[in-house]
């Protein structure tokens, strides 16, 4: 059997987004480059599963083998696939006609572990003008800071990444332990994953492509601000594990280089265009930025102090992965003594 150049891998849990997830795969089938496989794998959702088979015959939908979330059922795309690069769609994402020979580019590098590309919202409801760029990464979206042309980045984004099967059978898979659970606000499973692989090959690198373009909608709820304070609060305590597990320097590098060099910027140009403009948005957008700053800061030292008070010590092991027993098309992850939440 020829193994596929590319496989593309679009998870789905809820038959709420049926009419969007219609769409991505409508996406891939467009491709200038087509893959060699589309795979959806439903997570925990025998009717989904059920409608899928029917209604898309011709698209292999497969039900997540692993726990419950977004990771679990990436891991289960990993092992339902054989494609030498993997590539992820989100199932309320629309990619670009070029968006897989735009990946494909760089792919010939064996030192690229992965390519990302540029993720531009579609908002369901018109964009908040309080809302800073600098801070679309809370609805999945690429952000202002990211460079604009192709270049090496510590982490990709999860709603438009591919990366080459290697990197899985050297680490591991997406940790299970982290990622979203249907609607809760948690995530850095990709973060995670690509410091694994970097701290693995110091001269491998991940691409972040902006020319790779998907466009993801953005729902109404998440333009308003109960949404904005709660991820950006969630996000810190997820760093804050991601730290835990690769260390302060690799899980926060990225962050600070933000925090010091882009939201100043940002700030500045807020209060600059309310004054230039005579009008409150620019002020209401800087102040968006210190909160989001202070909420993401708030939730990484709660979950460091969370770690710290119910006296859990960092295993020396925990970064070793053991895979459970092989069934046919799927794998499974288990972490030696990581039975923890934050």
């Amino acid at each position: 059997m020829i193994r596929p150049e590319v496989s593309v891998v679009i998870c789905a849990y809820t038959e709420q987004r049926w009419d969007q997830l219609v769409e991505a795969v409508a996406s891939v089938r467009r491709q200038t480059l087509p893959p060699g496989e589309i795979v959806i794998i439903v997570d925990h959702n025998e009717k989904l599963l059920v409608r899928l088979r029917r209604a898309l015959p011709s698209v292999r939908s497969v039900a997540s083998r692993g726990e419950r979330g977004l990771s679990g059922a990436r891991n289960t795309g990993i092992g339902a696939t054989t494609g030498e690069w993997i590539a992820f769609l989100d199932d309320d994402a629309v990619a670009a006609p070029d968006w897989l020979a735009r990946l494909s580019s760089h792919w010939a590098d064996h030192a690229t572990m992965g390519v990302g590309g540029k993720v531009q919202p579609l908002w369901q409801a018109d964009r908040p003008r309080w809302f800073p760029e600098e801070f679309d990464w809370v609805v999945g979206c690429s952000y202002r800071g990211l460079p604009e042309s192709a270049a090496p980045v510590r982490n990709l984004l999860g709603a438009n990444m591919c990366l080459r099967r290697d990197i899985f059978d050297a680490v591991g898979g997406f940790r299970s332990s982290m990622g979203r659970v249907g609607t809760n606000e948690a995530g850095c499973e990709e973060t995670e994953l690509c410091i694994r692989g970097q701290q693995r090959w110091k001269s491998r690198r991940f691409i972040y492509e902006p020319l790779a373009r998907v466009y993801h909608h953005v729902p109404a709820a998440r333009a308003r601000w109960r949404y904005y304070s709660a991820r950006c609060y969630a996000e810190g305590i997820s760093k804050a594990r991601v730290a835990r597990l690769v260390g302060v320097e690799d899980g926060l590098a990225a962050e600070r280089s933000h925090a010091f060099r882009n939201l100043p910027r940002g700030i500045v140009r807020g209060i600059a265009d309310s004054a230039r403009h005579r009008e409150p948005f620019g002020l209401m957008m800087a102040g968006a930025i210190l909160a989001g700053l202070s909420l993401a800061t708030v939730g990484y030292l709660v979950g460091r102090l969370h770690r710290y008070r119910i006296g859990v010590r960092q295993n020396r092991h925990e970064q070793e992965m053991t895979l459970g027993p092989l069934a046919p098309g799927w794998f499974e992850l288990r972490w030696p003594g990581d039975d923890s939440r934050i």
